[in-house]
């Protein structure tokens, strides 16, 4: 890009007072992501920056950098209500949830992976793996696959779908005509409002005609 900001000048006479290098910082959806010190590489960019500058003979711009999901993304999580747990010998496990790919969508198209936990038998050991699969007529219903759970995991258990909050609720949908669920926020450990009403089925129909 600075090599571009130096043609630019050369060719054209203009110098640029903004550099902007564009977001989309990952987050650690599970432990397997790596830490992002976003002071360090920060730090690495401008001292990039500055060096090419310096090649190219041009003054240093203000950066610009965009934080993208990391402001909103570790705030969220999604919760489940366990139905069915389906066990099938010699093949795979399946926990059915109330929701689906309607709620958590980013799974179905390019199988992203999220951290799944039991929230109500955290202690408990993981000695049993499952698909977590949603409720809709879809043979891509997935949420998750291959999540190690307690052996106990079973109805109205909570599944807790972690670090949900950059995008699971913009990329929402109605298929198969669901409704979308209350978005609530948690204020000091203690306290709780709704900030999104749930949908309801006269919000579904409301605009046919």
């Amino acid at each position: 890009m600075l090599k571009f900001v130096a043609d630019m000048k050369e060719k054209y006479g203009f110098t640029t007072s903004e550099l902007d290098l564009g977001g989309g910082y990952g987050v650690r959806y599970t432990d397997e992501d790596a830490h992002l010190d976003i002071e360090t590489k920060v730090g690495e960019v401008a001292a990039a920056v500055k060096k090419a500058c310096t090649d190219f003979g041009i003054e240093m711009p203000e950066i610009h950098m965009e934080p993208g999901r990391t402001i909103v993304a570790d705030a969220g999580m999604v919760l489940y209500t366990v139905g069915t747990v389906k066990k099938i010998p010699g093949y795979k496990n399946y926990v059915s949830v109330d929701g689906g790919m309607t709620d958590s969508p980013r799974y179905a198209p390019y199988k992203a992976k999220y951290t799944c936990l039991l929230a109500n038998k955290m202690d408990e050991a993981l000695d049993f793996k499952a698909s977590v699969v949603g409720r809709l007529c879809e043979s891509g219903d997935i949420i998750q696959e291959d999540v190690m759970f307690p052996a106990s995991v079973g109805r109205y258990d909570i599944i807790a779908l972690c670090t949900a909050g950059a995008y699971h609720y913009s990329m929402a949908s109605n298929y198969n005509r669901l409704p979308k669920p209350p978005t609530i926020m948690l204020k000091g450990g203690n306290e709780s409002y709704v900030v999104v009403k749930g949908e309801t089925f006269e919000d579904i129909v409301r605009n046919d005609v």
